[in-house]
């Protein structure tokens, strides 16, 4: 955790789930835990994180729902200045497109959420106004009801950035796959 940019919005990477698709559609244990070019999911997203300069808090208590983490991830980071929503099995997300999400986010809008080629993905970024929304959230539905609410008033900038890894989840041992390609791709392998 740190906190290099006081007045960005702090990553908040959810690493609480069970996997249980991951598992159900033949994966191994944890889709965190999954090697994804030599080192495990979870440490992929996280180096993007660091790489980024921004503020994050890795959630990782093994709450009930998506919503009790994200809930739980604001209220033990009360002072940030809003907060970027990152699933942990996001391992290609870019550094630059979490800077471009959190540089997006303030003004008159509430909500960001980047999109690829006109898929929505993540993170999606949220002003320190909509803390109480999210403090309260619960079960598996994440922060779905704070973003609708927040279209629901004009609030929300639909960001298009140049990056699969906003919608390149490990949700199958399939998608792992996909990811390695997509991953050796990048760097040329």
């Amino acid at each position: 955790m740190t906190t290099t940019e006081a007045n960005s919005p702090t990553v908040i990477v959810l690493a609480s789930g069970r996997g249980e698709r991951f598992i159900a559609a033949g994966g191994t244990g944890s889709k965190l835990k999954a090697l994804l070019a030599g080192r495990p999911v979870l440490e992929r997203t996280l180096d993007a994180v660091r790489a980024s300069g921004l503020p994050w808090h890795l959630e990782d208590a093994g709450h009930p729902g998506m919503g009790d983490s994200i809930a739980a991830a604001v209220r033990a980071t009360p002072d940030a200045a809003g907060w970027l929503i990152l699933p942990g099995d996001l391992p290609l997300v870019q550094p630059a497109t979490l800077r471009a999400v959190a540089a997006a986010l303030g003004g008159r809008v509430n909500a960001v959420q980047p999109e690829y080629r006109g898929e929505r993905g993540h993170p999606v970024g949220f002003a320190a106004g909509c803390w109480a929304q999210l403090a309260a959230l619960e079960g598996n539905l994440g922060a779905s009801s704070v973003l609708r609410a927040m279209r629901a008033i004009d609030s929300v900038i639909d960001l298009a950035v140049d990056d699969a890894g906003v919608v390149t989840d490990i949700d199958t041992p399939e998608a792992l796959a996909r990811a390695e390609a997509l991953w050796q791709a990048r760097v040329g392998a």
